[in-house]
């Protein structure tokens, strides 16, 4: 059955690149905000926006999708998931607003959200044994480096044609996976799983989410807690003093709440539910979905800050950033191969340990070098250092979490999974990102404050200003002689707060560390011993 076999690994390829591409989508934006706020006009908080109405779609249905996909056919739900993901990236390229923009966003993460975990499923449904353990690392490594090649080649397509083709190369990739997916992946699904959708659930869980992370983003432009001006939402006048941030932020709380609730009651009566209950008493799968939540809410938030550094205080350009960037993709990638002699050594326990220690050494080392004036080799090592731990962490956390899964019930512990990672990068963008930008504005505030040339009025323009702009206002600033000055003190500012947000970032993934070593120990596999020398072969054998 060798072609089979060759079928089988040139379908993981197919799976892998459509997961490449929706994972690049996550970051790939990172490194066009700059030249998206210019060209569209939107403000740091729809900047994030951009960012967050992606993910907060992606990790809201991914539980409702992968249970569907086990009933109605993995590979079906994989493929419609590419063509709304390709519709919706054709929309996003031709964007002439940031609620345009937004909205198509929204899109691309229902695709993303029929595409992520039904990718999971299919590789547990195709292999079995030793090369599930290898589709599983390829399938990790693949999401480790394609987050890290995101600024690249946003940076390339930024830089040379336009931000738009950064949505806009999805389309012809897509259309490959779609074709290589049709022909090289075999349809699979269970029969016995229970009918019915979880609606009221998965309505809960978009109000939840999007209620939080609405307050973590527009806290600083709302107000935390009272109004700090006038308000327009949706078109209508907010007629309350106190601020719509802990309003959502308290609603969102309470709808996670009632999730919670709905879904005992739900999994009690045998009902169909968004979330399995019952898969949470499975120890590895329990504390590795656990861990997964927390490691990436630490691994993606901050590359939501380090673009804008480097181009608003560094000065480079989006395709410069994205090569700054390329040796965690390098260490991401490189990691996959090293991670597959790791585990047989150690275990892959010990491997993800292994990997988030890295990436905390990584993102604490970058919190200590970034400055208004860092140069260019500085972060290299530690870039590096931390890819090569988001590819050992990724790549083998799936598998931990996944193994004692029983293979009818994939779906479901693949979607909890996916949105355990993607709920933790979305919770990571909106809270570092909060970090970022309320620290540049108290830091930026505090150094005009010591200048008696600016007044009052002035300074809290200059600060709102360069807040919005995600710090895009700088360079206007350098470029008069007049406001120079100004715009070093802006630079120092930035730097301080990325370098505040970076530090979050390593203090996540140290609680995530702790989680990961609550994660049942694997033995590692047995090295065969060496053969026995054989008689050379006759040509008539």
């Amino acid at each position: 059955m060798p072609e089979q076999g060759r079928g089988r690994w040139w379908g993981l390829f197919a799976i892998s690149l459509g997961v490449a591409t929706i994972i690049v989508d996550v970051t790939i934006v990172n490194v066009a905000v700059p030249a998206i706020i210019a060209d569209l006009g939107v403000s740091s908080a729809g900047a994030q926006w951009v960012q967050e109405a992606y993910t907060l779609v992606f990790a809201s249905l991914l539980l409702v999708v992968g249970r569907v996909a086990d009933r109605t056919g993995r590979r079906r739900m994989f493929v419609v998931g590419v063509l709304v993901f390709v519709a919706a990236s054709l929309l996003a390229a031709s964007a002439g607003s940031g609620a345009e923009l937004i909205g198509a966003r929204v899109l691309q993460g229902l695709g993303g959200a029929m595409m992520l975990p039904t990718s999971l499923s299919l590789l547990n449904a195709t292999f079995a044994g030793r090369e599930r353990a290898i589709a599983f690392a390829v399938w990790g490594s693949t999401i480790g480096g394609s987050a890290a090649l995101g600024p690249l080649l946003g940076g390339w397509l930024t830089t040379e044609f336009s931000w738009r083709w950064a949505f806009g190369i999805n389309v012809p990739i897509g259309v490959l996976v779609i074709a290589a997916t049709l022909v090289l992946v075999p349809e699979s699904r269970d029969d016995r799983v229970e009918r019915g959708i979880d609606l009221v659930g998965a309505l809960l869980s978009v109000l939840g989410m999007t209620g939080i992370v609405f307050a973590l983003i527009e806290g600083r432009t709302y107000g935390w807690w009272e109004s700090a001006t006038p308000i327009t939402l949706f078109g209508q006048d907010w007629p309350a003093t106190i601020s719509p941030v802990p309003v959502a932020g308290i609603g969102g709380l309470a709808a996670l709440a009632l999730l919670l609730a709905h879904q005992v009651r739900r999994n009690r009566r045998g009902r169909p539910a968004l979330l399995d209950l019952s898969l949470f008493r499975i120890g590895s799968f329990r504390t590795g979905v656990t861990a997964a939540g927390i490691v990436s809410l630490g691994e993606f938030g901050l590359l939501f800050a380090l673009p804008l550094w480097y181009q608003n205080v560094l000065g480079y350009s989006a395709f410069h950033t994205g090569l700054a960037l390329l040796p965690l993709a390098v260490g991401s990638f490189l990691s996959s191969a090293l991670g597959a002699l790791l585990v047989k050594r150690w275990g892959a326990t010990r491997v993800v340990q292994l990997g988030v220690a890295a990436e905390i050494a990584g993102i604490a080392g970058l919190g200590l070098v970034v400055a208004p004036d860092t140069r260019w080799w500085a972060p290299l090592g530690l870039l590096f250092v931390y890819g090569v731990g988001v590819g050992l962490a990724t790549a083998q956390l799936t598998g931990v979490s996944l193994r004692e899964v029983p293979l009818r019930r994939s779906g479901q512990g693949s979607g909890v999974q996916s949105t355990a990672r993607q709920v933790g990068s979305a919770l990571g963008i909106a809270v570092l990102g909060t970090v970022l930008f309320a620290g540049l504005s108290g830091l930026l505030t505090a150094r005009l404050a010591e200048r008696s040339d600016i007044e009052s009025t002035q300074r809290e323009q200059i600060v709102t200003t360069v807040r919005e702009s995600g710090g895009a206002a700088i360079a206007g600033l350098a470029a008069d002689p007049r406001t120079a000055p100004i715009a070093e003190e802006a630079k120092a500012a930035f730097a301080d707060a990325t370098r505040y947000a970076a530090f979050a970032a390593a203090g996540f993934l140290l609680i995530g560390l702790i989680a990961c070593a609550r994660l049942p120990r694997d033995r590692p596999e047995p090295v065969d011993p060496a053969p026995m020398p054989q008689p050379a072969a006759s040509p008539a054998s």
